[in-house]
């Protein structure tokens, strides 16, 4: 490697971190970078990428280690080095763009700009010579550079209509209200919800899971939706392929046998070969839907998983002062996967007589599954390998759980993969909201209590006191960057999700202070949406707006829930007029395309069958509320006290006599109470059928 050192060594980022001894004279994205490139007429390079990143390691080495090449750009551009974890919002821009110049995107991400950060030309890796159908890397540089200096005018004008095409794209969402206000309810129907489960369904890879040819992702809000589908309908088909969407993951190597976790994505149909990178916000969701499959079926194998995956992040995830870091690299010793993967050889050595029978489990074999090696996965489930060979359950089971011990032990002397150490406020949101769900669906208190740690640390450390201002990510004990919108939408779900579980009401003061940070720093006026960025940030070419629910949510689609849910439990019938126009805005893609649109889809269900208002009161409501907890109940809004507080509107008015006092209510009208859960899930029963209260 090059002794050199650049800006990038004064970072905190761990990914600029990784690219402060190349040879490119590199700048963090700064107004100094952007007035050098100005004073100086020459255009901007901007690469994205993350830490964990494979493809951006590979172009690092063959590119911008090269004192060759790092001269030509040093020659003729300013180049610029972003995180798009760090700065998400400088991310989403020029995807957008390179996507619009190239028809894909992907990291790493390599756009050019003209002087005042305007996009006219870009991609994503590109080889040291030329491969793969694209130009060298130095042939995309010199060729630049030529153009800007021969045909600059062009180049400006090109930019130019980029960014006009930016802001048109950035356009839907602004509609006139209409003369007369229909209610939500005849808005939205149930033939909605069967046309949006037949479209998930006609993209359904019915032999191995997921909804697309490779790479395939775990693609988590489609498998909720179909699993509240069939919660609300019944519809067999819909159960099926969310179990079978989950259990080949968790068979396959995307999922790390040995150690628990998932990791991003894999590379083909099977699920077998990942991109190895893990990374916190996809260990949250899948841990998330988990819960609700083991609320829903009981199937021993989600516990199992979440339990498997949440130990992997207690242990190497998390931070001493309670948050969760960001990523792990795909890459140990230069060579990707080389952590996770074994060879024959080595699987055998560790797990001694047990070697035979857990090489047939876990699919090891002298040649190798992948590259000449191993990816551990099951070809099949422990249950029917124990019934073909005709040993008990319990002691395959035994026998697999010992031997993952022994290669995880095993694996630890190996030089691990590089940490993103970064801690990113959204992420540990949903995060924190898996252990939640997971506290709800298990009952294991220690989730519990690293959900209310978590919330303590996040508090604490990327709040500032004084202005009530939130941070997006925090390192080294700095908090960074003002919160963007997801940031804060996937913290009020998550404080809803605590109060739930915890019954602390303090958590909702927190999230309606948060939701009104919203509605003041980030609304477009002239729409119910929200930009992704707060008001008054000037580094940025266009407020964009994000609504498609991707790896992960967007922040409008959070928002709209937590508006909704907010609206029930403050009783501000504003909120919930908000985001249902949200929704309603935007219902005819959410039908069309629903697996871009997984939560707006599962808002949509959830506004046909309606909202219970579930109210616990009593000495006892804690322990008997936690049935109610594990209980599969997806459209429910619960607060658990031991005495009414009247500063909460769904409690006003309630008594706690004689033991535990369950309330069903819809819209604030109330059944009759009852004494116990039986008798609750009864009137649950009776207004399902019903289809409301």
């Amino acid at each position: 490697m090059s002794k050199h050192k650049n800006r990038l060594s004064k970072e905190s980022s761990p990914y600029l971190l990784q690219h402060a001894q190349n040879p490119v004279d590199w700048y963090p994205w700064s107004e100094e970078a952007l007035q050098k490139a100005k004073a100086e007429d020459k255009p901007i390079l901007v690469s994205i990428g993350y830490a964990a990143c494979h493809w951006c390691h590979v172009m690092e080495r063959e590119s911008f280690e090269d004192e060759s090449t790092a001269a030509i750009m040093n020659k003729y551009f300013v180049n610029i080095k972003i995180d798009r974890e760090e700065r998400p919002d400088l991310d989403h821009i020029y995807m957008d763009a390179v996507q619009a110049l190239t028809g894909s995107g992907g990291w790493p991400l390599n756009v050019f700009l003209t002087p005042d950060a305007k996009p006219f030309f870009g991609g994503t890796y590109f080889p040291p010579v030329k491969a793969y159908n694209r130009a060298s890397w130095k042939e995309i540089l010199t060729g630049i550079a030529i153009s800007y200096r021969d045909k600059k005018q062009e180049v400006l004008d090109q930019a130019e209509q980029m960014v006009k095409h930016l802001q048109q794209a950035n356009s839907f969402g602004i509609t006139k209200a209409p003369a007369f206000q229909i209610p939500f309810e005849e808005k939205f129907s149930r033939h909605h919800t069967t046309q949006i489960l037949e479209n998930i369904l006609k993209s359904a890879d019915r032999e191995w899971g997921g909804f697309s040819r490779a790479p395939k992702f775990p693609q988590t809000f489609t498998i909720q939706y179909l699993l509240r589908h069939y919660h609300f309908y019944g519809n067999e088909q819909a159960l099926a392929q969310a179990k079978l969407c989950l259990d080949k993951m968790i068979f396959g190597g995307i999922y790390d046998q040995v150690g628990g976790g998932f990791a991003r994505y894999s590379t083909d149909t099977e699920w077998l070969a990942p991109h190895f990178e893990k990374m916190t916000y996809d260990n949250a969701l899948l841990i998330s839907v988990l819960a609700e499959a083991y609320q829903l079926t009981k199937d021993p194998l989600y516990a199992e998983t979440i339990n498997h995956t949440i130990s992997f992040m207690t242990r190497e995830m998390l931070d001493p002062e309670g948050g969760f870091y960001a990523a792990l690299d795909a890459d140990s010793e230069g060579v990707e996967g080389k952590f996770y993967t074994w060879t024959k050889e080595e699987a055998d050595s560790i797990l001694g007589e047990d070697a035979e029978l857990l090489a047939e489990v876990f699919d090891i074999s002298d040649e190798g599954n992948w590259e000449g090696v191993n990816i551990l996965r099951l070809r099949k489930s422990i249950t029917t390998i124990a019934l073909e060979k005709g040993i008990p359950f319990h002691s395959l089971n035994d026998t697999v759980n010992k031997g993952r011990e022994k290669l995880l032990k095993a694996r630890s002397g190996r030089v691990r993969p590089q940490l993103d150490d970064k801690i990113i406020l959204g992420w540990n949101a949903l995060m924190n909201l898996a252990l939640s769900k997971a506290y709800s669906a298990l009952g294991d208190e220690s989730y519990l209590q690293l959900a209310e740690r978590n919330m303590m640390f996040l508090t604490a450390a990327l709040r500032n006191r004084a202005t009530g201002q939130w941070f997006h990510t925090y390192k080294s004990g700095e908090a960074r960057f003002p919160a963007f919108l997801d940031d804060c939408a996937f913290m009020i779900d998550a404080l809803l999700g605590l109060q739930e579980v915890s019954g602390k009401s303090g958590y909702i003061e927190m999230a309606v202070e948060l939701a009104e940070q919203v509605l003041s720093r980030f609304p477009e006026k002239e729409s119910p949406f929200f930009y992704f960025t707060p008001e008054g940030q000037e580094d940025i070419i266009v407020r964009k707006k994000e609504v498609y629910d991707g790896a992960i949510s967007s922040g409008n689609s959070i928002m709209a829930w937590n508006l909704y849910r907010l609206s029930i439990l403050t009783d501000k019938p504003s909120w919930k007029e908000q985001s249902v126009s949200m929704l309603e805005s935007l219902l005819q893609p959410v039908v069309r395309y629903p697996n871009s649109f997984g939560v707006w889809a599962a808002f949509l269900l959830e506004l046909v069958n309606g909202t219970h208002e579930i109210v616990v009161l009593g000495d006892h409501a804690f322990d008997e509320g936690r049935v109610l907890l594990a209980t599969y109940i997806p459209n429910k809004i619960v607060q658990i006290a031991a005495r009414p507080d009247e500063t909460q509107p769904l409690m006003r008015g309630k008594t706690a006599e004689n033991g535990t006092t369950w309330y069903l209510c819809r819209n604030y009208t109330c059944l009759r109470p009852v004494k116990t859960l039986p008798e609750l899930m009864q009137l649950l029963d009776l207004g399902r059928k019903d289809n409301g209260i």
